[in-house]
């Protein structure tokens, strides 16, 4: 199958050596050497499945409905079910009750491509499964395959002034306004080397809890309305000293709110956007919401594995590796805009896409072979870590290391979100 092993380490080493050159020019030394242990990589590609709790649980992963379902003409669509609203969705399309067997019964009854479309037009998040070719003639498929890994946008600007870099990201300001895997990725890594990383979510979000313990390490977490005059008004503050803003929002859900590219230009000049979508940023899919799992099913990924391994039923990456894969390159890109802007006063917008990081797999080949020995939970446990969290101890994969001369570090303890002062 697919070389998910070698995007693990290539993103992986991609954003090490983006932040030792990030450093190196903060600090006027050499570039440090770069030595990135393969093992390590496939850990951390698969690090929300290595978490263990030390005497508590973990809520579960995946909402009770949410999977793959046969449709009626002989195909199978994946409906993604782990936000409330996206549930609310696929329910009032189907007319069921929130059970499997209900649901699984009225898909029966759908033909997927119309199932697909009308889950989406509702507002939900569903994802038919194509074939490699199939997608490869798609329109969106075609779109993605135009577009460039990492699309840039730079504009003059200010280089900031920082204080002496105790660690590579000291004193740079991250604005997150990510959520599940991809984002939340890339601004942990940049906490894990020194970045002020401040997380805002809406009052009463509800991110998938499994997630949480693992992905808030190193951030602090705040709430902010946008829709209220006085949390408005501080996000505004926020943004206009920041240094970063890391976001995976559709292309036109900041705008509704005010904040586009413009707008987010006016508010601050020197800011480094970071954005990721899910199906790229052209193509009449631009604004579809998505998940890797969906991703995976769109674009091929799914059908071929169930082709390679006679399965019966789709089956995917043995890791999230589209968003794995994108929150490493989102680092790396993070950091190369960062040495941009201090060496040449280039303030850069970078966009990544789940899809776009699929193609980039895909077109490595997939010669693997689907009989080799999983990477287990035994293989990773010589990687992992004792750690504290709000929520109780636990062990879990460390920030990827490999830096000469510099250990990344996680100060601030995962936990629930909204906890923290929405200031820097």
């Amino acid at each position: 199958m697919y070389a998910v092993s070698s995007l693990a380490s290539a993103s992986i080493a991609a954003s090490l050596l983006a932040i030792a050159e990030l450093h190196a020019l903060r600090t006027g030394r050499a570039l440090p050497a770069i030595q990135l242990d393969r093992r390590l990589a496939n850990a951390a590609f698969r690090s929300e499945r290595y978490l263990t709790p030390i005497g508590w649980k973990l809520p579960p992963g995946w909402d009770p409905i949410a999977g793959d379902y046969p449709t009626r003409d002989g195909g199978f669509i994946r409906l993604h079910t782990n936000y409330s609203y996206h549930r609310d969705a696929v329910l009032a399309v189907l007319e069921v009750s929130a059970t499997r067997e209900a649901v699984r019964s009225a898909v029966a009854t759908w033909n997927g491509e119309e199932l697909e479309a009308a889950v989406v037009a509702r507002g939900g998040c569903a994802a038919l499964m194509r074939s490699p070719e199939a997608w490869a003639a798609h329109p969106q498929g075609r779109a993605v395959a135009a577009e460039a890994l990492a699309g840039l946008r730079t504009q003059d600007a200010a280089p900031p002034q920082l204080p002496a870099a105790a660690a590579p990201l000291t004193g740079v300001r991250v604005l997150d306004l990510t959520r599940v895997i991809a984002g939340p990725i890339c601004t942990r890594v940049l906490a894990g080397y020194g970045a002020d990383v401040l997380r805002i979510d809406p009052p009463g979000f509800e991110e998938v809890g499994a997630l949480l313990p693992e992905t808030t390490a190193g951030k602090r977490r705040a709430q902010l309305d946008l829709r209220v005059p006085a949390d408005r008004a501080q996000f505004v503050r926020l943004l206009a000293d920041a240094h970063v803003l890391v976001h995976g929002y559709r292309a036109d859900a900041l705008a509704r709110l005010g904040f586009d590219a413009a707008r987010l230009r006016e508010h601050n000049p020197n800011l480094i956007s970071i954005t990721h979508d899910a199906y790229g940023f052209t193509g009449r899919w631009a604004m579809r919401r998505g998940f890797d799992s969906l991703v995976q099913m769109s674009c091929g990924i799914a059908w071929r594995g169930r082709a390679a391994a006679g399965s019966p039923t789709p089956l995917p990456l043995p890791a999230q590796a589209l968003d794995h894969g994108t929150g490493y390159l989102l680092a790396a890109a993070t950091c190369r805009a960062l040495t941009r802007l201090l060496s040449s006063g280039q303030a850069s917008e970078v966009r990544l896409s789940l899809a776009r990081t699929a193609k980039l797999l895909v077109d490595q080949g997939d010669t693997g072979d689907l009989g080799a020995p999983d990477f287990s939970r035994a293989d990773a446990e010589p990687w992992l870590e004792a750690a504290d969290s709000a929520f109780g101890p636990l062990r879990r994969v460390p920030c990827p290391a490999g830096i000469e001369g510099i250990s990344p570090n996680w100060g601030v303890r995962a936990g629930n979100l909204g906890v923290d002062a929405a200031a820097w």
